[in-house]
C-alpha cells in the first residue's frame, strides 16, 4: 500500500504517516498549493520548493486546453514541462461545474465545457478526464465528480450523488497508468443519508486514496464538518484521505483530529492578495493605519523569506499603494504559515499532545483583528 499510518493520536483521529509517490514522499497530514495553470498565483514554482511545499495540485481541464494533451505527450509529461521534481496531484476540472464562466450544461455521459481562453465548447467524460491525466501523469488523479453548489435542491444533490459514483466506476476502468495514483471523490451535499450513501459505494471501489469533496461553498460551518463526520465515517480508515478545497487554518486544524490527512485550497493566496495575513493569533488585515509604524515580521519565529527580510509596515506601504509585488510577499508567508501548522501538527501528533494543540491553537487564532 503506498500509505501507511506511523502514528494515532490516542485522544482524537489525528494520525501521522508517510505516503509514496511516483515522485517522492510524502509526510501526512500536508497541504497543497493550488497551482491552476502551471504556475500558481503570484508564486514561482521554485519559490514554493523553497518554502517546503511537498506536492501541489493542478487543474486537468486547464491544462488540456492549454498547452494542451500534443505538447505534453512531447514532453513525456506535465513534471518534465514545468521542471518539478516533487508529487503533483490533478483535479478533474468538476470544480469548474459552479464556474459560469466555464460550465455549459452536463449529463450521465458527461460535461461540455467552454474555454475562458477562447470560448470553445469541449466535451468531457470521465474516460477523458484520466485519459488526460493519464497523459499529464500526475502522481494522483482525481475522477470527474458531479460537484453541485451550496443551497440546492435535496433532488440536485441526489442525481450528483447517483452521478458520481456511476462516474466513478466509469474512471476506474479507463484508468491505465500504473504509476498513477486514483481517487474517488465523496458527493451528497450536507445530506447525512447521501454523504453515507455515497462513501459506502465509493469505499468499495478499489482506489488507492479516498476524496471528500463538495464542501465550503458557502454552507453553514456547521453543516459541513457534519458532512465531512458522514462522509469519514465510512471510508476505510487505512487509505489517505484528502479533504478538497478546505484551506483556513481553523477548518484544516479541527479536521486534521477527524482523521484527514490532505487538504488543498486557493484560500491562503486569494486572502494574500486582498491584504489579510494569518499569524498563530489569528489572521490581520494589513491595510489597517495601525500597522504604518509597526517595524516587526509579521510573525518573529516564522522562517518564509518575507518575514526573515520585511517589516509590516513596508508591506503596510505596499498594500497601499497596491503595489503587485506584495501580493507575491503576503502570498508566501500565507502558504509557508499553512505548511508550519502541519509541521508542527505532525510533530504534536508525534509526541501524544495534538489535542491541547489544537485547543490552544483555535482558541489563539480568533483573537486578533
Amino acid at each position: 500500500m503506498s500509505f501507511t499510518i506511523t502514528k494515532k493520536d490516542k485522544k482524537t483521529n489525528a494520525r501521522i504517516g508517510i505516503f509514496k509517490t511516483n515522485h517522492g514522499t510524502i509526510k501526512t497530514p500536508f497541504f497543497m498549493p493550488v497551482v491552476t495553470k502551471g504556475i500558481a498565483k503570484f508564486i514561482t514554482l521554485d519559490i514554493l520548493d523553497d518554502i517546503k511545499t511537498q506536492c501541489f495540485i493542478s487543474n486537468c481541464y486547464l491544462l488540456y486546453l492549454k498547452p494542451g494533451k500534443e505538447l505534453l505527450e512531447k514532453t513525456k509529461g506535465y513534471h518534465n514541462f514545468i521542471n518539478w521534481k516533487k508529487p503533483i496531484f490533478t483535479d478533474s476540472g468538476g470544480f469548474q461545474l459552479k464556474n459560469p464562466s466555464f460550465f455549459i450544461s452536463m449529463n450521465d455521459k458527461g460535461v461540455w465545457f467552454k474555454s475562458p481562453f477562447d470560448g470553445s465548447k469541449h466535451f468531457m467524460s470521465p474516460e477523458k478526464v484520466i485519459e488526460m491525466q493519464n497523459v499529464i501523469g500526475s502522481d494522483i488523479a482525481m475522477i470527474l465528480d458531479d460537484m453541485q453548489d451550496a443551497n440546492l435542491s435535496r433532488e440536485a444533490y441526489e442525481i450528483a450523488t447517483d452521478r458520481t459514483i456511476a462516474w466513478a466506476k466509469r474512471a476506474i476502468l479507463a484508468h491505465k497508468n500504473k504509476k498513477q495514483m486514483l481517487f474517488g471523490i465523496v458527493q451528497g451535499g450536507v445530506y447525512k443519508d447521501l454523504r453515507e450513501k455515497c462513501a459506502k459505494e465509493i469505499n468499495k471501489l478499489p482506489f488507492d486514496g479516498l476524496a471528500i469533496g463538495g464542501l465550503a461553498l458557502g454552507e453553514p460551518k456547521e453543516s459541513m464538518h457534519k458532512a465531512i463526520d458522514y462522509s469519514l465515517k465510512h471510508l476505510d480508515e487505512e487509505k489517505i484521505k484528502y479533504l478538497m478545497g478546505l484551506g483556513s487554518p481553523e477548518d484544516i486544524i479541527v479536521s486534521i483530529g477527524k482523521g484527514v490527512d490532505c487538504f488543498d485550497s486557493i484560500y491562503p493566496t486569494k486572502m494574500a492578495r486582498h491584504g489579510f495575513i494569518f499569524t498563530r493569533k489569528g489572521p490581520i488585515f494589513l491595510k489597517k493605519a495601525k500597522y504604518k509604524d509597526v517595524f516587526e515580521p509579521i510573525e518573529k519565529d516564522c522562517d518564509c523569506p518575507t518575514c526573515k527580510r520585511h517589516t509590516l509596515a513596508y508591506l503596510h506601504h505596499l498594500l497601499r499603494l497596491d503595489e503587485p509585488g506584495v501580493k507575491i510577499l503576503l502570498s508566501i508567508h500565507n502558504i509557508r504559515f499553512l505548511h508550519r501548522l502541519l509541521e508542527d501538527s505532525r510533530k504534536e501528533i508525534e509526541k501524544g499532545t495534538f489535542e491541547s494543540f489544537q485547543k490552544k491553537f483555535l482558541k489563539e487564532f480568533k483573537k486578533r483583528d
